[in-house]
């Protein structure tokens, strides 16, 4: 199955790979190089998250694709319990598992002899630039950071409730695990249709709508990205803040990339406050939070370049 929604450049070259994370789950990851790279020399490396129930084949391909032809070897993957990568039962999410993702493809650039150990950085797009933020809080071989539409899904796990709306949330999926052993299975309720469509239902507004215009349309639909995780996962957001340590990056630097229109940007925003120096936040104009996964007319990546290169020497 292949599906990525951009199409390879003819300079760079593609390589699917498999690797374990810390946990020893199987990892589906793509490589990504510039043709007849000289395997003799050290280059500078980035893993890229995908955005939060992504997979590789759809926005972290983008970056992947365009970073290759600048020079970098650059790793995508498929989170662990999604996608081709292994992990049972599907569709399960955890703060700790999939910040260690990150780490995990750090392992695996580390070891191919033609990537400098010491040049590093990660990529997260989306929820994927929460857990890169925290990875790197915590694995100092991540020497730079960039965020790109950064979810936190942690605060979002409860956000804008009340500390009764919280705990009645916390009773609903404490509930649910009863229903879970019971069905031997955790529950799965996919966000978005299996089949693309072409009409987005006039009720879905907001970021909602933003999420479904490309995760349920041929701009980014993937039958292994159906949106949402087992109910119970959220469980474990609500209880494992991802960065309360941001501030520990430090000295190593993070780039933060908002779009000028993202209703997420307060996320951005907040983890900015929160991080030591040095630090950096660009605001993309006429962009909204979806247009950073893929529209690589609005995607900085003179500056993600800039950026990479003066911080990973």
């Amino acid at each position: 199955m292949s599906n990525y929604i951009c199409k390879l450049n003819a300079n760079v070259e593609r390589t699917h790979v498999r690797y374990r994370n810390r946990y020893g789950i199987a990892l589906a990851g793509d490589l990504y190089t510039m043709k007849n790279i000289d395997r003799t020399k050290k280059y500078a490396a980035v893993v890229i998250g995908a955005p939060y129930g992504g997979v590789k084949e759809q926005g972290s391909s983008v970056y992947a694709n365009e970073l290759a032809q600048r020079g970098f070897v650059v790793l995508t993957f498929d989170p662990c319990y999604m996608g081709q990568s292994g992990g049972e039962p599907r569709h399960v999410s955890s703060p700790d598992l999939f910040s260690e993702n990150i780490s995990a493809g750090v392992d695996y650039l580390g070891l191919l002899s033609y990537v400098d150990r010491n040049r590093i950085a990660a990529l997260g797009i989306c929820g994927s630039g929460g857990f890169a933020l925290s990875a790197a809080a915590m694995d100092t071989r991540i020497k730079a950071v960039i965020t790109a539409s950064m979810f936190d899904m942690s605060v979002a796990s409860r956000m804008e409730q009340t500390p009764e709306q919280i705990q009645k949330k916390k009773e609903q999926l404490s509930l649910q695990r009863w229903a879970d052993v019971e069905n031997g299975t955790p529950e799965y309720i996919p966000a978005f249709p299996e089949e693309s469509v072409d009409v987005i239902p006039d009720d879905v507004q907001g970021l909602n709508r933003e999420f479904f215009e490309f995760y349920a349309t041929k701009r980014g639909h993937h039958p292994n990205a159906l949106g949402n995780f087992t109910t119970t996962s959220d469980l474990s957001f609500m209880n494992y803040a991802l960065n309360d340590h941001i501030a520990e990056i430090s000295p190593r630097p993070i780039l933060f990339i908002v779009g000028e229109q993202a209703e997420s940007r307060f996320f951005s925003d907040m983890a900015f406050e929160n991080a030591a120096q040095p630090k950096r936040m660009m605001v993309v104009p006429d962009c909204n939070h979806v247009d950073l996964y893929d529209d690589t007319s609005k995607i900085p990546f003179d500056e993600i370049e800039r950026f990479l290169y003066e911080n990973l020497d």
